[in-house]
C-alpha cells in the first residue's frame, strides 16, 4: 500500500471512530432520559446541509425505534432525535404538539446533557487514548542539550528569517526552551528567537508576515541536525569498498567533526577526487577507514531522513523517557489532554486574528489526512486521533447554531431566563448556522484543492 493510501486509511479509521463515539454520546443521554432516537448515522445520507438533496444510504437497518445506517457523504455523522430542530429541518413533526418521548418535552438540564453528550465523550476518549499511549509507550522528549549539531535548515524560509545551519535555539519570545517540542509548539507564536551561534547569543526579530509565510510552506523549515546517516550503499562504489553499510552514520570526514549534513556536504565537495579519512558509527561502536571521493565529491551512498525515535535507536541522542504505571497514566492523560486543548485554543485565536493571516492555513479532508504518517505507526495513529477528538470537542462547543454549542447556548439562555427560545427563532438560527458551516467547509476544502494545483 502506497504512503498516500496509508494516510487515507488511517484518516478514515480515525474519523469513523470519532463520529460514531461522538454521536454515541448524544444517543446515550437521549436514551437515558427516555428520548426517542429516530436515526443514528455514520456519514450523512444526504448532501449536507441540504437534507432533501440526494437522500440515500449505503447501508441501513431499523432496530427498535432507531434506523442505524451508513451514509454516502463522509463529512460527519448525526443522530436524529425526535422533537429537535436539527440538520433534517423536519418542520412538520415540530408543528405537532410535543410527545413525552420527544426532545422538546424534556427538562432543560436533560436537553443540555443530551447536547453535551458528544463533546463529553470526545473529551473522555482523548483522555483515555492519551493515558493508554503513556502506559504503553511512555513519554519521550528530546532535550535541547542533546541537539549537538543544533538545527538544520530545510527550507529557504529558515534562512530568510535569519536562522543558520548549526544554530542552537535557546529561547522563543524570551521563554527558555528545554525540549525540542517546546520550540515547535512556540514557533507559530514567535516574534523573537534567541540562538547561540559561534559561541555568541543572537536575538532574531521575525518579520511581521512571518506566520503567513510559515503557513504557506505547510512544512517544517528546520529540524534537528544529525550526522549523515546511510540508508543504502551503491554496489561497487567507494563506500561499498570501504565497508560502509546501511544504518551507519558518519561522524568525521577528513579530520572534521560532522555534526550535520551541511558540514558533511561542504567537506566532501572541498575534497573532490581525494582519498580522505572517515569515521563512522555502527551499532554504537566507532570505526575508521579511508575512502576515495569521486570527481564530484560523492561516496556512493544514499542518505535518509531520521525521526527523533530513529536517532535514539541509532544511539545519536538520548531522550528523556518517563514510564507510567496503570494508575499513574490516567492523571497524566488528563494533563496531556489539557495541554493539547490549550495549544489548539491558542492556534484558533491566531486564525481569528486576521492580521496574522493564519486563516490561510485552514484545510479540509486532505489536510487532515496529511497529518497522518505515510508508514503505519500505531503510536502516531492514536496520538493524532486523540488530538482530533480534542479538536472535535472544541469545535462542537462553539456557540454556532447547527453545532452542539449552538443548542447548548439556547438551552442555557432558557435556564437563565426561565423561558424557552421560540422554535421559529431556532429554525432560522439553525439555517443560518448550517449555511455558515457549509461556507467554511467549502473554503477549507477549496484551500486544499488550491494548494494541490499550486504545487
Amino acid at each position: 500500500m502506497s504512503g498516500v493510501w496509508v494516510q487515507v486509511v488511517q484518516f478514515l479509521m480515525a474519523l469513523s471512530l470519532l463520529i460514531v463515539l461522538h454521536e454515541g454520546g448524544h444517543f446515550f443521554f437521549a436514551r437515558l432520559f427516555k428520548t426517542r432516537v429516530e436515526k443514528f448515522y455514520l456519514f450523512f445520507d444526504f448532501l449536507f446541509p441540504f437534507s432533501n438533496i440526494l437522500p440515500f444510504s449505503l447501508l441501513k437497518k431499523k432496530i427498535g425505534d432507531t434506523v442505524w445506517g451508513i451514509g454516502w457523504f463522509p463529512l460527519g455523522g448525526y443522530v436524529k432525535i425526535a422533537g429537535m430542530v436539527d440538520e433534517s429541518m423536519d418542520k412538520e413533526a415540530l408543528a405537532k404538539p410535543p410527545e413525552p418521548w420527544e426532545f422538546r418535552s424534556k427538562k432543560a438540564w436533560q436537553r443540555l446533557l443530551i447536547m453535551l453528550g458528544g463533546i463529553i465523550v470526545n473529551v473522555l476518549l482523548a483522555i483515555l487514548i492519551y493515558a493508554m499511549i503513556l502506559f504503553v509507550w511512555g513519554e519521550k522528549r528530546m532535550p535541547v542539550s542533546q541537539m549537538k549539531g543544533g538545527i538544520e535548515i530545510r527550507d529557504s524560509l529558515g534562512y530568510k528569517i535569519g536562522l543558520k545551519d548549526g544554530d542552537h535555539i535557546l529561547s522563543v519570545n524570551d521563554r527558555q526552551v528545554y525540549y525540542y517540542d517546546d520550540i515547535i509548539d512556540e514557533l507559530i507564536y514567535a516574534k523573537t528567537i534567541t540562538v547561540q551561534r559561534n559561541g555568541k547569543h543572537e536575538v532574531i526579530t521575525l518579520p511581521k508576515d512571518y506566520i503567513s509565510q510559515m503557513i504557506d510552506k505547510r512544512k517544517a523549515f528546520f529540524g534537528v541536525a544529525y550526522a549523515p546517516t546511510i540508508v543504502e550503499v551503491t554496489k561497487g562504489s567507494s563506500a561499498d569498498k570501504a565497508g560502509l553499510k546501511a544504518k551507519d552514520y558518519i561522524t568525521v570526514l577528513d579530520g572534521v567533526a560532522i555534526a550535520n549534513n551541511v558540514i558533511f556536504d561542504s567537506i566532501r565537495l572541498a575534497n573532490k577526487s581525494k582519498l580522505v579519512s572517515l569515521v563512522y558509527v555502527r551499532e554504537g561502536k566507532s570505526y575508521q577507514t579511508q575512502i576515495q571521493l569521486s570527481d564530484s565529491g560523492t561516496l556512493g551512498i544514499q542518505r535518509g531522513g531520521l525521526s527523533i525515535l530513529d536517532m535514539e535507536k541509532l544511539g545519536m541522542v538520548k531522550l528523556d523517557t518517563h514510564r507510567y504505571g496503570f494508575l499513574e497514566c490516567f492523571p497524566a492523560g488528563i494533563r496531556m489532554a489539557g495541554e493539547q486543548l490549550n495549544k489548539y485554543i491558542r492556534q484558533f485565536r491566531l486564525i481569528l486574528d486576521f492580521k496574522t493571516k493564519a486563516y490561510k492555513g485552514l484545510g479540509g479532508f486532505a489536510s487532515m489526512a496529511n497529518i497522518f504518517p505515510q508508514q503505519w505507526n500505531w503510536e502516531a495513529f492514536w496520538t493524532i486521533t486523540a488530538f482530533l477528538s480534542i479538536v472535535l470537542a472544541f469545535m462542537n462547543l462553539l456557540p454556532i447554531p447547527g453545532l452542539d454549542g449552538g443548542y447548548v447556548l439556547f438551552t442555557l439562555i432558557e435556564m437563565i431566563t426561565g423561558r424557552k427560545v421560540n422554535e421559529k427563532v431556532l429554525e432560522v438560527a439553525t439555517t443560518i448556522g448550517l449555511v455558515l458551516l457549509l461556507g467554511l467547509m467549502l473554503y477549507a476544502n477549496g484551500m486544499d484543492i488550491f494548494r494541490i494545483f499550486k504545487k
